[in-house]
């Protein structure tokens, strides 16, 4: 089947009427057509020009006309228009296939398209090459973000005689090669002398930002004699990228106070910048929220949803209240489907009850959701503990006529695997006529996450698509959520072996949670010390789950330095090695280290827990504290205890906090919130979703090894299967067996 985007874009030229336009063609020369075709497409009616051209006098056909009309099949993206013209040309033009100025709009064209392999082939057959041609396809390997074969292809063009490369070729292969490349790419440039362009020099500083080289970005800025809009903002964007939010402000600030002019680009990449992980202080960050937000109403820039979306979330991101987000909200002017899509994707993640409480208001305005809303609103259906949100969404698509678009195909898949349905997810995807890359990369992220490896690996070589970073770090996830050591190596060593990627910092944290927690964690150190980049908190919190899993007091104790330094307000590093020393009985330095968390001022996030009975999410936090019913809940948990001690139950008192009595461990314990949530799950099973077979259970952080212990054999004495969502995985208890075969 063909796929529905290829379908729609794809016109017949006898759908377009040219007769108002040939009587004026008729006994002129070429130069009239080529006139027309221009005029036509500067209007953006390039179906009308195709029309034209395809009912002109093949006589009136040039190769400046042919040139043209693939010049704006490759700006439009219009693959299967451009294919079509090849066609045509090759049967009623075959000498233009010799022609060195239509042939690199060709390359062009299928460059821009992402139809390399066939911009390549043209290339290859080229009996003569201009700097044009290489340029062309080094841009096209580097737009699809193919960094390898880019730069390989420069280095080639370096060895033809006779082209040198110019500005543009320098800053196409700058824009996807990583910091190793990119620093011999900046020799070449200052020994060709092009460090006085503004367009390499641009291309530079945004190789720097993305390598986390802010500092040489911000040297090379410096040096600039004068700064374009570009140059402003690549600077802003790195400061951004290295999370150092106040120099990505004081930057647009004096970009402002230079009279320069900003672009939604700016305005994404300031918005960006204001959030507490960039180090904003949370009151300045709001109040120049603010005044970025009115700079935005007054360019007029703030109706366009991404940076309405940026500047929402930006904002709710800083804390602003809700209710003052809805009056900002009422106040604005536009209050159109783009402005309500906006205010649901500022609330989808942190708040996707009010994301679809906003949903159904905008219904009942009347408005019509187009496909962009389903999308996000899927992603806030994502958050639901159930998956009956998303199937009434998945229900109104199908209405709306967008059942075959597949972005939402996509949203789908992801939505039902992270509200626990992975056979719902397996079922789109299967259904899908026309897949793309994120297609793939959502259901292998899918399985992983359900800790179905296997099937991940099984479907990755199905794929009829190149992968990208995002398909490894799926890969990867799904091979650390089941302890599959050898599998993931070998799959961390084809990436740039077997498909030309580079191996980024989101790929190294996986490796050092494969190693690590398989005991290896020399061998996880050893990857840490050869990584080409630094490493950053993620691969500093792994070792650190790898080291309290194992007990390895002296090299956790590295990584919580490192993650202080990193996110000195994470209360991550602190609990962690808190819990290495409880496990060993050292209680007096576990509680030193609790009396440095509390003198620094931070904060150990509760652990909670959510379930849907009815139509309504309860939450719970350890001990039932603020939940009505907390006394019967408590009272019915009790009995289930010693049912479960009856067969088995042994309470897991290692990681208790404190040098207490046992049976005040225990008790400890027995209170944490995903217990609570089971039992009363149990006390109302009759309005649970699906009959009560299922219990779904959400948790905002890793569930603990007693709490595990106890979902396991509660699912056999219940006869009930448990799925708990934590915040690194699912858990689906069934049968006193649990599907991560107890490797979390």
């Amino acid at each position: 089947m063909r796929c529905p985007t290829t379908r729609a874009c794809f016109v017949s030229i006898r759908s377009f009427s040219s007769s108002n336009l040939l009587p004026a063609l008729a006994g002129h020369e070429p130069n009239d057509l080529l006139n027309e075709v221009r005029l036509l497409s500067s209007r953006g009616q390039l179906h009308q020009a195709l029309s034209l051209f395809y009912n002109s006098s093949p006589q009136l056909h040039s190769l400046q006309t042919y040139a043209t009309l693939f010049h704006e099949c490759a700006r439009h993206g219009y693959l299967q228009q451009g294919l079509r013209l090849h066609h045509f040309m090759l049967a009623h033009f075959p000498s233009c296939t010799s022609d060195l100025f239509v042939t690199n709009h060709l390359i062009n064209m299928y460059s821009k398209c992402g139809y390399l392999q066939y911009a390549h082939q043209l290339f290859d057959a080229m009996p003569k090459r201009n700097v044009v041609s290489w340029t062309a396809l080094v841009s096209g390997y580097a737009q699809c973000g193919r960094g390898v074969e880019s730069f390989r292809l420069f280095s080639d063009m370096l060895a033809e005689r006779d082209c040198r490369p110019n500005d543009f070729a320098f800053t196409s292969v700058l824009s996807s090669c990583d910091y190793l490349c990119g620093k011999q790419l900046h020799a070449l440039v200052l020994k060709m002398g092009l460090g006085a362009s503004v367009y390499v020099t641009n291309s530079l500083i945004t190789m720097y930002s993305k390598g986390y080289k802010v500092e040489e970005a911000w040297t090379l800025f410096k040096s600039l004699s004068c700064w374009s809009q570009v140059s402003w903002n690549s600077m802003i964007a790195g400061f951004q990228l290295a999370k150092l939010g106040m120099h990505a402000i004081g930057v647009f600030v004096k970009m402002h106070h230079e009279g320069i002019g900003f672009n939604r680009a700016t305005l994404l990449s300031v918005f960006s910048s204001l959030c507490v992980s960039n180090g904003i202080d949370i009151n300045l960050g709001l109040k120049f929220c603010f005044q970025v937000y009115c700079l935005s109403v007054k360019t007029g820039f703030i109706s366009e949803v991404e940076v309405a979306t940026a500047f929402m979330k930006a904002y709710s991101e800083l804390g602003g209240d809700v209710s003052e987000f809805y009056h900002l909200f009422l106040e604005t002017s536009c209050q159109d489907i783009i402005f309500w899509t906006s205010m649901i994707t500022a609330l989808a993640e942190p708040d996707p009850a009010k994301a679809f409480f906003l949903y159904r208001q905008l219904l009942q305005e009347g408005l019509t959701p187009d496909l962009y809303t389903f999308s996000i609103v899927l992603k806030a259906c994502a958050g639901f503990v159930t998956e009956q949100h998303a199937l009434a969404i998945h229900s109104q698509v199908i209405k709306a006529g967008f059942e075959d678009e597949t972005v939402l195909r996509n949203a789908l898949i992801h939505a039902y695997a992270r509200c626990g349905s992975i056979a719902l997810s397996k079922k789109v995807f299967e259904e899908m006529g026309c897949r793309d890359l994120v297609s793939w990369n959502s259901m292998l992220k899918a399985y992983g996450l359900h800790g179905k490896a296997k099937e991940a690996l099984q479907l990755f070589p199905q794929m009829d698509l190149k992968p990208d970073t995002a398909t490894f770090v799926a890969l990867l996830s799904a091979c650390s959520h089941s302890g599959m050591v050898e599998e993931g190596l070998r799959i961390f060593d084809s990436m740039f072996k077997d498909h030309g990627i580079i191996p980024q910092l989101d790929h190294y944290a996986c490796m050092v949670d494969i190693l690590g927690r398989a005991g290896r964690i020399v061998e996880a150190e050893e990857l840490i010390r050869r990584m080409p980049m630094e490493p950053d908190s993620v691969v500093w919190s792994a070792l650190l789950g790898s080291c309290t899993k194992h007990g390895e007091t002296q090299l956790a104790k590295t990584a919580v330095s490192k993650l202080k330094q990193m996110e000195p307000e994470n209360s991550l590093g602190y609990v962690q090695m808190s819990n290495i020393y409880s496990s060993g009985g050292r209680f007096n330095e576990a509680g030193t280290i609790r009396k440095e968390m509390d003198g620094s001022g931070v904060r150990k996030e509760p652990g909670l827990s959510w379930i849907e009975v009815g139509n309504q999410v309860h939450e719970f936090a350890s001990g039932g504290r603020h939940h009505p019913q907390r006394e019967a809940i408590c009272t019915k948990l009790q009995g289930l205890i010693g049912q479960l001690k009856e067969i088995g139950y042994v309470p897991e008192i290692r990681l208790a906090l404190h040098d207490i009595e046992e049976e005040h461990k225990q008790e400890q314990l027995f209170h944490h919130s995903e217990k609570m949530a089971l039992v009363f799950a149990v006390m109302n099973e009759g309005k649970l979703h699906g009959g009560g077979n299922v219990i779904r259970i959400m948790k905002n952080i890793r569930i603990c090894i007693d709490c595990h212990n106890f979902m396991k054999l509660a699912s056999g004495f219940l006869q009930k299967e448990i799925i708990v969502r934590d915040s690194n995985r699912f858990h689906h208890f069934k049968d006193n067996i649990c599907s991560c075969n107890d490797y979390w």
